[in-house]
């Protein structure tokens, strides 16, 4: 069947098997996976399953090799609109969100504690209220994960965490992308992290046990993560059988590590905790004396801006290093999650094996 269609409007035309034609054509074919996200929230990955999480990644791969490698246009986000609200400042999160939507045909609108009234002269529920009559999803980066969860209750569109105190999911995504690449799966890799007991380790925490990853966790003292959700991941990989450890010791941590990862050690709103805290971290640079215990085949993350005293150069600019793709990859998680969550398209790239 021909199909004549010089617009989108012209969809609306479409009845019967000639809309299913057009969808599949468009949309690519049905996925393989039986998954729905369309309309769904994505403040943590563990609200998140195994094949939820996979299913995300696919798409991500879809995306970048039908974009980025093929020079394809897909404009799923035409006449789509996303406020992006940044309490706190912003390279990767704000452009990958930025220019990915827009890639996609989309209006994102860029906004800061300086552009509207939230939680000032307007509260946070009128906020959520007022941006959902305007918007098809609020991206937020701020400073408390309740303020999240209140916008979820509140808001009648898909809200997603661009960073809060407790969780940053989509820097994981980014990271599980950049390995698959690499590495051509994730189930059975170990993941060493060497560092602070944060936002990013949470939500590494939360996700890797359902992918099949083994989890290997250095902390000091006063520093580990938080014990609720070290409990829930000490439940995931009961349940998923993977392994998990949790020391104070950096080369313990990287024993058979196929990837090791960091983070700042002193994020924004710590300032104040600097001395103590680069005290408290003597003895967690990773180096390539860390690398020695790590696994013949080990790489490196980190989510950026990176400092010295977390990595030394050796190891942040070696061929080991991921962090650029890493970075790059954060734009095709982000175009992923929304594509997720607000159309249906399905990826037509074929699965990858996870």
């Amino acid at each position: 069947m021909l199909l004549n269609v010089r617009n989108f409007f012209d969809i609306a035309k479409l009845t019967g098997s000639s809309k299913l034609l057009l969808r599949q054509f468009w949309y690519g074919p049905p996925a393989q996976m039986n998954v729905h996200l369309k309309g769904r929230d994505l403040l943590t990955l563990q609200n998140y399953t195994a094949d939820e999480l996979k299913y995300l990644l696919w798409m991500a791969s879809d995306l970048k090799q039908r974009i980025k490698h093929k020079g394809e246009y897909l404009p799923l986000m035409q006449g789509k609109s996303l406020a992006m609200i940044f309490e706190k400042r912003s390279t990767r999160t704000r452009l990958s969100a930025e220019t990915g939507f827009a890639l996609l045909g989309g209006h994102p609108s860029f906004l800061t504690t300086q552009d509207i009234h939230l939680g000032t002269n307007e509260s946070l529920t009128d906020t959520a209220r007022v941006l959902s009559s305007m918007t098809n999803a609020i991206l937020a980066r701020v400073y408390k994960h309740n303020d999240l969860d209140l916008m979820t209750k509140e808001a009648t569109i898909p809200i997603i965490n661009g960073l809060s105190d407790l969780y940053h999911p989509l820097q994981i995504l980014a990271d599980y992308l950049t390995l698959q690449e690499h590495y051509g799966g994730l189930n059975g890799l170990t993941i060493t992290w060497i560092g602070d007991g944060n936002n990013v380790l949470h939500s590494l925490m939360m996700s890797a046990a359902k992918l099949g990853i083994h989890l290997r966790v250095a902390t000091p003292r006063g520093f580990e993560p938080d014990l609720t959700i070290t409990k829930i991941t000490e439940q995931y990989s009961k349940e998923y059988g993977t392994k998990l450890l949790l020391t104070m010791d950096p080369l313990e941590a990287a024993d058979g590590a196929n990837v090791l990862v960091t983070d700042t050690w002193i994020s924004m709103g710590q300032e104040e905790e600097k001395k103590e805290r680069l005290k408290a971290f003597q003895g967690y640079q990773i180096t390539m004396q860390t690398a020695k215990s790590a696994a013949s085949n080990w790489t490196f993350l980190h989510c950026l801006p990176r400092k010295p005293e977390e990595v030394d150069d050796e190891v942040f600019y070696s061929p080991q290093s991921l962090v650029f793709q890493e970075a790059e990859n954060r734009k095709w998680t982000i175009m992923a999650v929304m594509v997720s969550l607000l159309t249906d398209y399905s990826p037509q790239l074929q699965k990858p094996t996870f």
